[in-house]
């Protein structure tokens, strides 16, 4: 009887190591590159239900459902590889970038749609866009990879869209 109880808990041990390894396999490179791309996905999310909600402008309401529903898309799927490679992404933005959600939150009007496209469409896709080009050169894992290359023409277009959306909200100078 215990050496049965032994050989078990020898055979729970040996699984639990092979799970660790198998996290172990993914690059940090790699691992950098999901927990990244999800808070930047979170926190997208995250400020665009915000300028769903605060924004009067329909062109900027668009473009941030659009940001919530690509993004929604994206997270699932990160989410599903990262559990594919026995790694747990974080589920919200990172503190700065809650920060900077803040800072935009407390903005009226036509500032807080500038101030959204600005920081969340622009400067967010350019570090975004960055991000996904790297991983899609560089990761050593091929489902990363492939990941990244695929979700990037998307990131890319965001970047392009806002980029519009922003010299349409501009005051004229």
């Amino acid at each position: 009887m215990s050496s049965r109880i032994f050989r078990r808990g020898v055979q729970v041990l040996a699984l639990l190591i092979a799970g660790a390894a198998l996290a172990d396999n993914l690059a940090p490179r790699d691992q950098a590159f999901l927990e990244q791309a999800a808070q930047n996905g979170h926190a997208e999310q995250s400020a665009s239900q915000l300028a769903v909600i605060k924004t009067r402008d329909p062109r900027v309401r668009a473009f941030a459902q659009r940001m919530i529903d690509d993004h929604t898309r994206v997270t699932e799927e990160l989410q599903t590889l990262a559990a594919a490679k026995n790694y747990t992404p974080p589920k919200e933005p990172s503190m700065l970038q809650k920060g900077k959600e803040m800072l935009i939150a407390g903005l009226s009007d036509e500032h807080f749609d500038r101030r959204y496209v600005n920081q969340m469409g622009i400067v967010t896709n350019e570090t975004t866009v960055q991000l996904y080009e790297e991983a899609a050169r560089e990761a050593r894992d091929p489902d990363v990879k492939a990941f990244a290359a695929r979700h990037l023409p998307t990131v890319r277009e965001h970047l392009q869209t806002a980029r519009k959306l922003k010299a349409a909200v501009e005051p004229a100078r």
